[in-house]
């Protein structure tokens, strides 16, 4: 009996290998990128890359265990959920309070090391941020927020109380 349970359970594995989700890959530019209408610095730029945009936006570098089941489902459950909570790929898309208010969510997370998370930082060692990066993106979420205030009427970037 045990034999027979083990046997469907190492079946059932090797069928999975063959079930992938489709893949977080965009080519190009994307037209709702932040970029497009708030600069980046060359060094935010960077940051992002290296400890954001794997799950915050429409390009994921998948590592090698992307291709193994259930590992890939996890990860795209992971980064699904990222975009769903914020994705720079399509940021001007979406309101301006919800933009304002995601540059302050940005700004929260960063001072008190939510993000990124320990879970990706552990596997990704260069997406741990220094003093200095977590300065640097909160200085860049900053002046997007003061660019916004200086443009646009208070009320369409914050709920009133």
């Amino acid at each position: 009996m045990l034999k027979k349970i083990f046997l469907f359970l190492l079946l059932a594995l090797i069928i999975i290998q063959f079930i992938h989700p489709k893949p977080n890959k965009a080519s190009g530019q994307q037209q709702n990128y932040i970029g497009n209408v708030h600069p980046i610095s060359e060094d935010v730029k960077s940051i992002l890359a290296k400890a954001c945009n794997d799950c915050h936006s429409n390009n994921t570098k998948y590592p090698w265990y992307s291709n193994i089941q259930p590992f890939d489902w996890w990860l795209t459950n992971h980064i699904n959920d990222g975009k769903k909570e914020l994705n720079f790929d399509e940021f001007t898309n979406r309101s301006l309070r919800y933009q304002y208010h995601k540059m302050e969510e940005t700004i929260k997370t960063v001072k008190e090391g939510e993000m990124p998370l320990n879970s990706y930082t552990w596997i990704h060692k260069d997406a741990k941020l220094t003093k200095e990066e977590k300065n640097k993106l909160i200085d860049w979420a900053g002046s997007i927020m003061n660019a916004m205030e200086a443009k646009y009427p208070i009320d369409s970037l914050k709920k009133k109380k």
